[in-house]
C-alpha cells in the first residue's frame, strides 16, 4: 500500500497535488468522518494532515499505532497535542511562512480602506445617497506608519507601505539598528511608535505581555486622529477602550480583522462609524490556502524520501541514550534563557553559550536550543520552540556560537549563556546540583545560589549598610514577603546584587518605587 496519508480537513486539491504525484504516498480523504470513525481508523495511516476544525487529541494519537507525522495546514497548532505526538515519537510540521503574504496584503487592503472610508461610502451608496463631501479620506503618502512588532509579516507591511512612500517607525523587541536600516526603516521603542504615528498596526503574536498592549493609557500616549489596525491577534487591542478612545475622537478610525472573542457580533464597537471589521480574513485567499497545503504536502514527501523535513514543530527524534543523559538539562538552559532576556533592555545581537564539565561531554545542540527557546519565549511566546528557536534567532538577525570550555570553576557541570547587545554584554550561570535540580549560580560576575522558578526580584545597589532595609521596608509597604534572598558585591562599598524569591508577582508601581531608594540602581522582576 505504500505510505498511507490520511487527509481530515479540507485542503486546496492543488496544494495536495504533490502527495497525489507520488508513486510511492497512498491518499485517503476522512473529511466527511465523524470523531469515533476517526479514533477507529487512524491505526491504518502513517500521516494525518488537518487545517484547525480536527482535534488531534492524545486519545487520537494514543490509537495512532503507525502515525509518523502529522501536517497542519497553518501557522497554529492549537488543535494538536504536541506532547503526546513528541512522547509517541510523532513529528509534526506546520506551514509559517504560507499566509504571510495573505496576511500582509489584508493589512495594507484594510489600511487603504480606512483611510479613504471605502467600507462606509460604498454603505451609503446602497442606501441610495451621493454624499462625496462626508466621505473625504486622507492620503498614506508622507504619513508615518507605526508597526508593533517587525517578524514575517510585519517586515512585509513594511516593504508595502514604503511602496506607498509612507514613513516607517518599527517597535520591535530584537529589532537592531542595523536591521532596521536594511530595511529602510526608522527603529523606535513603543513610546516612539505612539507619539509619532499617524497609523499603527500590530504584528505581535498574543502573550501575557502582549494582551490588551494598546490599552487605555496607549491611546492616551498616541497622536491625535492615530487610526488602527488590527490583523494579528484579539485580545493585543482592549476593545472598551478602544471604543472610548474612538467616541473621544482621540482615535480617528480602526480597522479590526481580529477579535477578543469569535465570533464577533454585537459588540459596541460595530455600530461605530469609524469603525470597519471583517471575519478573521488574513489567511483567507486562494493563495494563502494552496500555499499551506503544499508546504505541508512537501514535508510529508520529505519524511518518506528520508530528507529533513523544513518545519517542524516539536522535538526531533533523539536516540533514547543520548535523550535521557541530555534531558535533565533542558530545563536549567531554558530557564537561564527565561532569566537572562529579563536583564536586556537593547535588541540582542548574539548569544554565546559555554558547557563545561559534565555537560560539555553530551550532545549539546538540543540543549542550546532549549536556552535559545527561553531567550525568544518572552516576546514571541508559543510560536518558538525548541526546533524552531535557531531559525527565529537567525531570521532576526542573532548570530549563536557554542562553545565548550575546561574551566569548571568548582562545578561538575555548568552553563554559562551571555547575551551580546550593542553596548553590552550580560550573562547567568546555572548547573544542576545532585538531587536538588537547577540552580542559577552566577548572573554576570556575581555569585548566588537560586532556584529558578516562581516570583524572582533582581537588585543591583550600591553596597551601603541599611540598603536591605530600606528595601525590605519599601516591600513590606506592598505586601511583598521575601521568602529567599542572595547577596554579592563586587568590592566593599561598590556594586552589588541582590536575588530574592518572593511570594507574589511585583507590580511595576513597587519596582519603580524600588528604582526612587538612591542606593538602588535598577530593579528588575522575573516570573519563571
Amino acid at each position: 500500500m505504500g505510505f498511507r496519508v490520511l487527509i481530515a480537513d479540507p485542503l486546496s486539491e492543488e496544494g495536495i497535488a504533490p502527495l497525489l504525484e507520488s508513486d510511492d504516498i497512498h491518499l485517503d480523504l476522512g473529511t466527511e468522518w465523524t470523531n469515533q470513525e476517526l479514533l477507529e481508523r487512524i491505526s491504518d495511516y502513517d500521516a494525518l494532515l488537518v487545517r484547525s476544525q480536527t482535534q488531534v487529541t492524545r486519545d487520537l494519537i494514543t490509537k495512532a499505532t503507525n502515525l509518523k507525522i502529522v501536517g497542519r495546514a497553518g501557522v497554529g497548532v492549537d488543535n494538536i497535542d504536541l506532547d503526546a505526538a513528541t512522547e509517541h515519537g510523532i513529528i509534526v510540521v506546520n506551514a509559517p511562512n504560507g499566509n504571510t503574504n495573505s496576511a500582509a496584503e489584508h493589512t495594507m487592503a484594510m489600511m487603504m480602506a480606512l483611510s479613504r472610508k471605502i467600507p462606509q461610502a460604498y454603505l451609503s451608496l446602497k442606501n441610495r445617497q451621493w454624499d462625496r463631501k462626508k466621505y473625504i479620506g486622507i492620503e498614506l503618502k508622507n504619513k508615518t506608519l507605526g508597526i508593533i512588532g517587525l517578524g514575517r509579516i510585519g517586515a512585509e507591511v513594511a516593504y508595502r507601505a514604503r511602496g506607498q512612500r509612507m514613513n516607517i517607525i518599527a517597535y520591535d523587541p530584537f529589532l537592531s539598528e542595523d536591521h532596521a536600516n536594511k530595511l529602510g526603516i526608522k527603529k523606535g521603542n513603543i513610546e516612539d511608535v505612539y507619539q509619532h504615528a499617524d497609523f499603527i498596526t500590530i504584528h505581535t503574536p498574543l502573550l501575557k505581555e502582549t494582551r490588551h498592549l494598546l490599552n487605555k493609557q496607549a491611546f492616551e500616549a498616541m497622536k491625535d486622529g492615530v487610526q488602527i489596525i488590527n490583523c494579528a491577534r484579539g485580545g493585543i487591542i482592549d476593545e472598551e477602550a478602544l471604543y472610548e478612545a474612538i467616541q473621544a475622537k482621540k482615535v480617528a478610525g480602526a480597522a479590526l480583522d481580529v477579535f477578543e472573542e469569535e465570533p464577533f457580533y454585537e459588540h459596541q464597537l460595530l455600530e461605530l462609524p469609524e469603525v470597519i471589521a471583517t471575519p478573521h480574513l488574513g489567511a483567507s485567499t486562494i493563495e494563502a490556502q494552496e500555499s499551506v497545503a503544499i508546504d505541508v504536502s512537501e514535508d510529508v514527501i520529505r519524511y518518506v524520501h528520508g530528507e529533513a523535513v523544513r518545519n517542524p514543530v516539536n522535538l526531533p527524534s533523539i536516540p533514547r541514550e543520548a535523550l535521557s543523559e541530555i534531558e535533565p538539562y533542558f530545563l536549567l538552559a531554558e530557564k537561564l534563557g527565561q532569566f537572562l532576556i529579563l536583564l536586556a533592555d537593547e535588541p540582542v545581537e548574539q548569544i554565546n553559550l559555554y558547557y563545561s564539565g559534565d555537560v560539555a561531554k553530551t550532545k549539546i545542540g538540543p540543549i542550546t536550543r532549549n536556552a535559545v527557546k527561553g531567550l525568544l519565549t518572552r516576546h514571541l511566546g508559543d510560536h518558538v520552540n525548541d526546533v524552531n528557536a535557531l531559525y527565529l534567532a537567525e531570521k532576526r538577525g542573532v548570530t549563536i556560537h557554542e562553545n565548550k570550555t575546561s574551566s569548571t570553576q568548582g562545578f561538575t557541570n555548568l552553563i554559562r549563556v551571555e547575551i551580546v547587545t550593542k553596548s553590552k554584554k550580560r550573562s547567568v550561570a546555572g548547573t544542576l546540583l545532585n538531587g536538588l535540580g537547577p540552580r542559577i549560580v552566577k548572573v554576570d560576575h556575581y555569585s548566588v545560589d537560586v532556584t529558578p522558578k516562581g516570583h524572582l526580584l533582581v537588585i543591583h545597589h550600591q553596597d551601603q549598610p541599611g540598603v536591605i532595609g530600606k528595601m525590605g521596608s519599601l516591600l513590606a509597604t506592598k505586601h511583598i514577603n521575601i521568602a529567599t534572598m542572595q547577596v554579592d558585591r563586587a568590592d566593599i562599598g561598590g556594586n552589588a546584587i541582590m536575588v530574592m524569591t518572593v511570594d507574589r508577582h511585583i507590580e511595576k508601581n513597587a519596582l519603580e518605587a524600588l528604582k526612587q531608594l538612591e542606593e538602588i540602581h535598577d530593579a528588575i522582576s522575573i516570573d519563571l
